[in-house]
């Protein structure tokens, strides 16, 4: 019999609009994970039965989830969507998941003010354990449906931290040789900023993902902060492993069962995204971009307007370069594409606007009639993104803090002469590609202005032997390994 394979994650692998004559037209969906679930499933699928658990998150969705003749799929990956009630998703996923959870591990509260926990958080922390019962309830149908040795659950990221002791207590015990992963995207919080969670609402988490048997993070920082919180925040058992990528680095006994913690870097699918770069919509782009710069250096920053990705600073760091090296003045570019993100959360919209003000200033300060120091794009376009990266001399990558980063990586890899990374520090990519990146602290606004100045100064040669470098580091880590890993690991 096949091995089969269930994946749980807020967002799928398609999403579904209905047209005007009432029918539903689905579509791919977007966003690191899901490309990198749906390439490392394209290795398993010949291999294995997989269905996909996913929220119905539009009108479409919804409709799919409730018509079984609508039959949701993706390829040979079978989709089963979770039509939740918009209140309980709401609160879930905005109120606890997005407002909450993110900010905790991002280290982005503004303390003296957020976070509160009162009355109306407790609501929304019941949403979101409802929210996490559904995925546990659906995983627990499909888990029946076949022999528990052969069947293995991967649970994504921080919206679904409870799935795993919630699947595990629906079962009853009965889940025999059942194999559970989590995998978090994101960085963990230190202990001691955990600690500003409720501490119930810090023990459920920490709990609900230790009834997983393998807990995967993107670095090697973010899987020693897990640990540390296991050990201070719930008083679990702890055993460290030695240090390396790919290697377990610790096993925690909780409830008299262990979970073993790994790394497993993301990196991209390099052939599939040479051959996305070669379409006709992105070389276009290319050509016009190329036309644009006329001859000047770029400086390139693909980001959403999240407020993690800090890119209020490094606006602040390039308008200091401006500031303080003259000689770059009508010879550079900075391309920064900043897509809407989180609309919905009022620090957000607050924060686009934040970057839209001193993006008006730089230009107001340093344009010329001959020269237009900064190209702020604020609408989605990927082919566009895929453009820029192609032709980036710099590539300005600075987050407080992030998981891992793909755009990091994409850049060097379609680089077509060559590109400098300035990284942030605090980026989980920074393990893997620090040694070939001009890495920088994400605060520092004037340290991160002297490595534009760098990175701009940077020889020919320099600059292509790093992106060499960084896209080898890069091609080490393809999606079908960082899933293959997983489940190997569930295996043994």
């Amino acid at each position: 019999m096949r091995q089969r394979v269930l994946v749980a994650s807020n967002r799928g692998p398609v999403s579904y609009e209905v047209g005007a004559d009432g029918t539903l037209a689905g579509r791919r969906g977007g966003g690191g994970l899901i490309a990198g679930m749906t390439s490392g499933l394209a290795a398993v699928v010949s291999q294995a039965e997989v269905t996909w658990i996913c929220a119905a998150l539009t009108d479409g969705d919804r409709m799919a989830a409730r018509s079984p003749e609508a039959a949701p799929a993706d390829g040979e990956v079978r989709v089963r969507m979770l039509d939740i009630s918009p209140e309980i998703f709401d609160r879930a996923y905005n109120q606890v998941a997005n407002s909450i959870l993110w900010f905790t591990h991002h280290l982005l509260f503004d303390t003296p003010n957020q976070p509160q926990f009162g009355r109306e958080f407790r609501l929304d922390w019941a949403a979101y354990l409802a929210y996490n019962q559904a995925f546990a309830d659906a995983l627990a149908d499909e888990a029946a449906a076949g022999p528990a040795d052969r069947t293995r659950v991967l649970v994504q990221d921080y919206h679904l931290s409870l799935v795993p002791r919630l699947l595990r207590e629906k079962l009853g015990g009965h889940e025999g040789d059942l194999g559970i992963a989590h995998f978090s995207h994101t960085p963990w919080a230190p202990a001691d900023y955990y600690r500003l969670l409720p501490r119930q609402v810090g023990q459920a988490l920490l709990d609900g993902i230790l009834a997983a048997d393998h807990v995967g993070f993107h670095a090697r920082c973010w899987a020693d902060a897990f640990l540390d919180c296991c050990e201070a925040i719930l008083g679990a058992q702890v055993s460290r492993a030695g240090r390396g990528d790919g290697d377990a680095t610790g096993r925690v006994l909780h409830r008299g069962h262990v979970a073993e913690v790994a790394v497993h870097p993301l990196g991209v699918d390099v052939p599939a995204l040479q051959a996305r770069a070669q379409a006709d919509d992105v070389r276009a782009h290319v050509g016009a971009l190329g036309r644009a710069a006329d001859g000047k250096k770029l400086i390139v920053r693909i980001d959403r307007t999240e407020l993690s990705k800090n890119i209020v600073r490094g606006l602040a760091a390039y308008r200091e370069l401006l500031a303080t090296r003259p000689q770059w003045h009508g010879r550079v570019v900075h391309l920064a594409f900043a897509y809407p993100s989180r609309s919905a959360l009022p620090q957000y919209r607050a924060y686009t606007d934040q970057m839209a003000l001193i993006a008006q200033q730089i230009t107001e300060e340093f344009r010329t009639p001959q020269w237009n120091p900064l190209v702020l794009e604020v609408k989605d376009d990927y082919p566009r993104s895929l453009a820029a990266c192609a032709l980036a001399d710099v590539l300005l990558v600075n987050p407080i803090r992030d998981g891992m980063n793909l755009v990091v990586q994409e850049g060097p890899v379609l680089s077509e002469r060559g590109c400098a990374l300035i990284l942030s520090r605090e980026a989980g990519a920074a393990a893997t590609l620090g040694d070939h990146a001009l890495l920088v602290n994400p605060y520092d606004v004037s340290e991160t202005a002297e490595a534009l100045h760098q990175a701009l100064a940077m020889t020919d040669a320099e600059r292509r032997q790093r992106s060499v470098a960084l896209a080898a580091a890069a091609a080490a880590w393809p999606p079908a390994r960082w899933l293959g890993d997983q489940l190997a690991a569930l295996d043994g």
